[in-house]
């Protein structure tokens, strides 16, 4: 991808900097990609997607196809309305039927705010705690299970 990032650069004549600020990255991310040492990440390729939407995203994630979605040399469209995409929702209905498994899986319940609340079939107590200090040294408190 660190390739292809680049090909997409000098085709917009972008610097590594203007781009990173149009998609609102640091430009040590862009730095970093282009080096080969990370590759781009969810909200990176989001943010490019929204940024230019003239840009093949399958062919900058694959290197499949060309390097834009129409004919045109990457003209710039407006951009399309990808806050309003719905996310799916949870279905707390599908869990497994197994009674073994079910008995091991957390209940969710909806407190008075609307939020989970998380309650488990089983009673769970704290048996370890281990505190790490920042000259390298720690200590661990120990409980014994009755």
């Amino acid at each position: 991808m660190n390739l292809r990032l680049q090909q997409f650069l000098n085709a917009e004549s972008l610097s590594q900097a203007d781009f990173a600020e149009s998609i609102g990255v640091a430009r040590a991310s862009v730095s970093h990609i282009l080096a080969g040492r990370n590759k781009p990440g969810f909200d990176f390729i989001l943010n490019l997607a929204r940024r230019y939407p003239a840009l093949n995203i399958d062919w900058f994630v694959t290197g499949r196809g060309k390097m834009y979605k129409t004919a045109s040399d990457g003209a710039k469209t407006a951009l399309p309305e990808l806050e309003n995409v719905p996310v799916p929702q949870l279905l707390f209905d599908e869990s497994p039927k197994d009674p073994e498994v079910e008995a091991t899986l957390p209940k969710i319940e909806i407190n008075s705010l609307g939020k989970p609340k998380q309650t488990s079939n089983n009673k769970r107590v704290i048996s370890k705690i281990t505190v790490f200090y920042n000259d390298g040294t720690f200590e661990e408190y120990s409980k014994q299970v009755e």
